[in-house]
């Protein structure tokens, strides 16, 4: 008889929102696949497991017809196909983030946005960096690479806000879909405006080089696209920044020790480590498999918890812990497989190389004057959504 994976209807989606930590610490060690009603997927939460699941997409599909995602950009987005369908979306865009492109023109408008920001901030008060800094930063930036200069700071940060609370809405609910249906109208209204200027000028921004390919994707997907982009491009750097500064300003003496080296790398990875912004990944199961001993049916839907396998016990020890000088150990922040963030290069640079040393060196002594005032939340994105800093 097949063992099916246990059932857990205590777990609810307000304690993975408010801090999953302690809940994925018990799920490694007493049930590692288990089937979460609140979610109606089976959560995976050793490092093992979810490696496995995302390097399998002939039984592990992006595919997923009950994700909230398709409701969310009213389309079938790139992150929900596999095989040759992925990757001629992937690839349609591959040209914005080429080595030489990030080298010579993202790289340059990150460090002048940077200059421009944190030279804005005040001296000597405690700011929020959340919609200060962190937020309106990584708009700026992904406004620029995607050809969306005419986009406000606001109003991208509202519409990926929006689209992420649609694509999580795995309760379903009537309010957030009819938000993120007002959002997509504006994003589309804006596209159309744009497509004169692009098809003028073409330039290395993903919009323009989709637009104007030899073979360009269909309207729709290039559209879904750059949605896709503004969801996870502006809430993964922007929450690995805040994450990061607080494990540094927790721990003076990590942070002395990066200031010396000029370790801004080590610190960048080992901060979306031990908090995985994007943190949680669904794939279809495509066919009857078995996961640690327990059958998991097709048809069913697992789910990927990256979060959670970035602290597994069998890779990192004391992993609940920032250390910015642990023993080294391949993380999944950015995933795996064929659905490898593209954007990776890019938020390293912005984040690790640009944002964090330029706002250490104008605020040397930067402090967070209560540490309980900053505040963590999101299950499938996590990050600090309030963090006050006194600048100085």
């Amino acid at each position: 008889m097949p063992n099916p994976a246990p059932i857990d209807d205590i777990i609810t989606l307000d304690a993975l929102h408010r801090d999953p930590f302690p809940i994925y610490r018990r799920l490694r060690a007493e049930a590692p696949v288990l089937r979460v009603k609140a979610v109606n997927r089976t959560l995976l939460t050793k490092a093992a497991d979810t490696r496995a699941v995302k390097e399998n997409p002939g039984v592990f599909s992006s595919d997923d017809p009950n994700t909230p995602m398709k409701r969310a950009f009213q389309a079938h987005t790139l992150m929900r196909k596999d095989g040759e369908a992925h990757k001629r979306e992937r690839m349609a865009m591959a040209a914005t983030f080429a080595p030489s492109v990030i080298k010579n023109e993202w790289v340059p408008a990150y460090q002048e946005i940077a200059q421009d920001y944190v030279a804005n901030l005040p001296r000597g008060e405690v700011v929020d960096l959340f919609p200060a800094l962190s937020g309106p930063y990584a708009a700026r930036g992904l406004a620029v690479l995607l050809g969306l200069d005419e986009a406000s700071d606001n109003d991208m940060q509202r519409w990926s806000q929006t689209l992420i609370d649609g694509a999580g809405n795995f309760g379903w609910r009537d309010d957030l879909f009819a938000a993120s249906d007002a959002a997509n109208a504006e994003m589309n209204a804006l596209f159309d405006s744009l497509q004169d200027r692009h098809r003028a000028d073409p330039n290395n921004s993903a919009f323009s080089v989709m637009l104007n390919a030899e073979d360009p994707i269909e309207q729709s997907q290039i559209y879904s696209n750059i949605k896709i982009a503004i969801g996870g491009g502006i809430n993964e750097p922007r929450d690995a920044m805040n994450t990061i500064l607080y494990g540094l300003l927790t721990n003076p003496d990590q942070l002395a020790e990066v200031k010396r080296k000029d370790d801004w790398d080590a610190a960048f990875e080992e901060g979306i480590r031990w908090i995985a912004p994007i943190s949680a990944s669904s794939r279809l199961v495509k066919e009857d498999t078995e996961i640690r001993g327990h059958f998991i049916p097709k048809g069913d839907t697992v789910m990927t918890i990256q979060a959670s396998a970035n602290r597994d016990e069998d890779i990192y020890e004391d992993g609940e812990i920032f250390n910015v000088y642990r023993d080294k150990a391949p993380h999944q922040a950015f995933g795996n497989g064929p659905h490898f963030c593209q954007g990776t290069h890019v938020a390293r640079r912005s984040i690790g190389q640009i944002l964090l040393p330029t706002l250490f060196d104008r605020f040397p002594n930067m402090s967070i004057p209560n540490t309980d005032d900053v505040i963590f939340r999101g299950f499938g994105f996590h990050g600090p959504v309030q963090i006050p800093v006194l600048l100085q």
